[in-house]
């Protein structure tokens, strides 16, 4: 058989990405993750608790995504709200911003929002001009255009990660692997560590990608191989133990993953799996690439070390779908990222260009500088 998906030959792509986030004003919409790949089916948030749940639950995933439904989801609270007075507005805002913050800890895009949406909502109080529904009005704005913006930002992401592939090999056809979702399911639309192998494709430059089935919560098998057959993608699944005989047999090229957080020396928190694909592919001379916007990188920690990794419920080892497939009463431990070391990483592809660890954090000063 075949290891294309079967729905390569022949067919057309389909035309857009996937739409993990719907938005228009004060309507919020989100495509439940936990049903894919078997049924389609958005759901309304209407309120910052109907975002912190959808975090938490996972029913939104990706660092760019929670960051986006976190805040439009208080953009959608604030819509139907009134306030009597520019203090209480603050306070509210402030109070639902840390609130947001703690569905899940890893990922730094939501508490960069939190920092940013905090500190521009208490800037506009302190005008004397400002009125209480022109800070709601500028709040929404800001929040809208978090989703144009994550757009634009992944197909720089996907450009700069295909050219720089490109370059390094010759524009030789790629065979890449990837690892959990980095797509339109992950951000507000293309992705991006599957931004860039969806430019390589439209370059003419990709002759097939292994995702991995990402266990414990299947992110590879559920969402990323329906995402690639959503694109006519050729593609196959493989299982996470297959990874280092994958690369050894099948010609992988390179390996390009996303990041939840990257850190001023390099280091990069994903999704657990993340580390090991690493080692193997530092083993077989593998370039391993970081796919993440400039908001997934906090210089305030120095190391990985520093960073606080999410724990996630046993039952998501001991069960698929409530059928308990481990032995009862069995132990587990489920962190749900790893930290891959900076000296791993080959480089890693922002919206401003592809960077090495040790170049990150002087490259990034220099940016927030200029």
């Amino acid at each position: 058989m075949s290891e294309t998906n079967g729905q390569t030959s022949g067919k057309k792509a389909r035309p857009g990405s996937l739409e993990a986030i719907r938005y228009k004003k004060g309507d919020l919409e989100i495509l439940n993750q936990l049903l894919l790949p078997l049924q389609t089916e958005y759901e309304r948030v209407s309120s910052a608790d109907d975002g912190w749940q959808a975090i938490r639950l996972m029913k939104v995933r990706g660092a760019p995504a929670i960051a986006i439904v976190g805040t439009l989801s208080l953009a959608v609270e604030l819509t139907g709200m009134d306030f009597g007075s520019k203090e209480e507005l603050v306070t509210h805002v402030c109070d639902r911003f840390n609130y947001l913050n703690t569905a899940r800890p890893t990922a730094v895009n939501m508490s960069e929002a939190v920092k940013r949406f905090t500190a521009l909502t208490q800037q506009l109080a302190a005008d004397a001009d400002s009125t209480v529904q022109s800070i709601k009005d500028r709040i929404i704005e800001e929040a809208e255009s978090m989703l144009e913006v994550d757009r634009q930002t992944n197909h720089s992401i996907g450009l700069h990660g295909a050219n720089h592939i490109a370059s390094k090999s010759g524009n030789a056809s790629q065979t890449i692997m990837t690892h959990c979702n980095t797509g339109s399911l992950a951000t507000a639309g293309y992705g991006t560590a599957l931004g860039v192998i969806r430019a390589l494709n439209e370059k003419g430059m990709l002759d097939h990608v292994y995702c991995t089935e990402t266990r414990p919560y299947n992110q590879g098998a559920r969402l990323t191989a329906y995402e690639l057959v959503y694109e006519n993608i050729p593609s196959s699944l493989i299982t996470d133990s297959m990874a280092s005989f994958c690369m050894l047999k099948k010609g992988v090229t390179a390996v390009v993953v996303g990041a939840d957080r990257v850190v001023a020396n390099g280091d990069t928190a994903n999704k657990i799996g993340t580390y090991q694909l690493a080692i193997a592919a530092r083993h077989h001379n593998i370039p391993f690439y970081v796919a993440a916007p400039v908001t997934s990188c906090d210089l305030s920690l120095a190391s990985g070390d520093q960073i606080v990794i999410e724990e996630r419920p046993h039952k998501e080892l001991t069960s698929i779908k409530d059928m308990q497939i481990a032995a009862p009463g069995i132990g587990c431990w489920n962190p749900a990222f790893d930290v891959t070391p900076a000296e791993l990483i080959s480089g890693i592809v922002t919206e401003h260009g592809v960077f090495t660890p040790a170049e990150l954090e002087a490259k990034l000063t220099q940016l927030t500088s200029t």
